[in-house]
Order: C-alpha cells, then structure tokens, then sequence
C-alpha cells in the first residue's frame, strides 16, 4: 500500500505507518496540503498523519484538511516519541554550532539546548530531513535533532539520546482512506465527529447533552474558525462508542442541533 506521509524517510510519521501498516510504502511530501492531494488525487492509497501531541497539543492544520477533504479516519495509532541529537560519525559535542529541526521538537528540547548555549536551534521543515540534510552536505558543525530510526536510515550518529524535556511525549496518528474506499473496523469503539452550530444561546451545551444523555464519553474537543466567517467555528469531537449503532445515534443527535455534522471516521481506539 502507498502510504503519503509530511516529511522524510525516518520521521516519526514513517514510525508511525511502519506501525499500522509495516509492509506500506512511503510517498514523503513537503507538505500536509500535498499529502491529502496525494491521497485525492490516486498517487497514494491512504495516509498517515500526526493529529495530537500530549505536550504540543493538536496538529490544527490536520483537523481543516479532514474536514475539507472526502476522506475517512480507519484506524489510529499512538507513538512514543524520543528526541536525539544526531550529527555526522566522528563529530564530537563541541563542534556542533548549529541544530535544525522541526519547531516543535526543538520547543521541546528547550532545557537540553538552554544547557549548551553555543549550540543554535534553527527551524526547520521537518525532523528526519534536518538529518538528510547534515548528511547531504557533510556538515561537521551542523546536528539535528530527530528519531534513532533517522540516525539509522541516514547513516549518521547519535550524539546524545532522550534529550527531550518532558519523557510523556507521545504523538497520536490517523490512517486516512478517500472515503469511497474506507471500510469501519468492525470492533471500532471511538468515533470523529465535526459540527457547526445554529447562532441560538445554549447550543453547544444542547448538542453535548445529546451525547452526555446516551451515555457516550467524549474524549475530546477542539473548536476551529470556520474560514471566511469571522468569530463562527467547527466543533470536533472524539467518542467512546460500545457499538456501530451507538455512532450512528450520535451522528442523529448532534444533527437535531448543529447547521452541519460530517463524520471523520469509526475506528479502534488506540492501546496506551
């Protein structure tokens, strides 16, 4: 299966497809937009994208492109995630002058890199790449901060390892199908949801009364500006479901209440 994914060979995001799907095949992209167009337009035949952090929070790009997109979520997946400093073989510590890599893995070394002040963080676009990209140029005085699986596919050398802030680093993945071609796990016992309200009073805490009163947990919201309509936002939502029929009666519930309700996916809730 051709999986796109945003950013290189070794990412976390290859990480997590080799965990949901270990015989697929990558298609890298540079962009989040260029992934779902991949999977739109036929060059892939799913995707696998990061959609919540424990420490960064939600990935907010992703939620606009689920919902933009006829796409379905089938399955999720969570990934440990282990920040290291890596630089070419043979590079000591103190030859390092700079550190790429993507923004949020350099917010979240900020103590390791606080502790060694001649060291430069510079952004980037992705993890693995800042690793692709010391290798490309042969780069003594550069490192990048990015997974072991990084290190190990670009032939470069862990200088140190863990080096993140925070060890309760955890990434949660999506699978993503075009939706004509997407098949509900059986056993799914979580369910996506996105909707929009009527401009009433109470209407979000009478939507959410919807789903308190059938007994569904939900397990999270995030709310989104809807763009084009000042101060109007998208809802999205994850449940617990017991059952398919249990999904469905949500679906009918919110719909009582909200101007749109689009289901993003039935799934199995991913093993902590």
């Amino acid at each position: 299966m051709k999986i796109a994914i945003q950013g290189e060979p070794g990412s976390f995001s290859h990480e997590a497809v080799m965990k949901l799907v270990p015989d697929g095949e990558i298609i890298p992209c540079s962009l989040s937009a260029d992934v779902f167009a991949a999977l739109e337009g036929g060059d892939a035949e799913a995707a696998v994208i990061p959609i919540e952090n424990s420490l960064a929070g939600s990935v907010a790009e992703h939620f606009d492109l689920l919902l933009s997109h006829d796409v379905r979520v089938v399955r999720e997946t969570r990934l440990r995630i282990r920040h290291n400093l890596i630089a070419l073989s043979g590079v000591a510590n103190e030859e390092i002058e700079r550190v790429f890599s993507h923004p949020v893995a350099l917010a979240q070394c900020r103590k390791f890199l606080a502790a060694h002040p001649k060291m430069e963080a510079v952004a980037f676009y992705d993890t693995a790449g800042s690793v692709k990209q010391l290798v490309k140029l042969r780069d003594r005085h550069t490192a990048g901060i990015a997974s072991e699986a990084a290190a190990e596919y670009y032939g470069a050398h862990i200088l140190a390892a863990g080096i993140e802030d925070n060890p309760e680093n955890f990434t949660r993945f999506f699978l993503v199908r075009r939706a004509a071609e997407a098949v509900d796990d059986p056993q799914a016992n979580k369910i996506s949801l996105a909707f929009s309200l009527e401009h009433r009073p109470g209407s979000l805490v009478a939507a959410l009364a919807e789903l308190a009163k059938m007994g569904t947990n939900l397990t999270k919201i995030e709310s989104r500006p809807v763009h084009g309509k000042p101060w109007e936002y998208i809802f999205y939502v994850d449940c617990q479901i017991h059952t398919a029929e249990e999904g469905t009666r949500a679906v009918e519930a919110l719909l009582a209440h909200c101007a749109m309700v689009k289901e993003l996916g039935r799934y199995r809730e991913a093993k902590s």
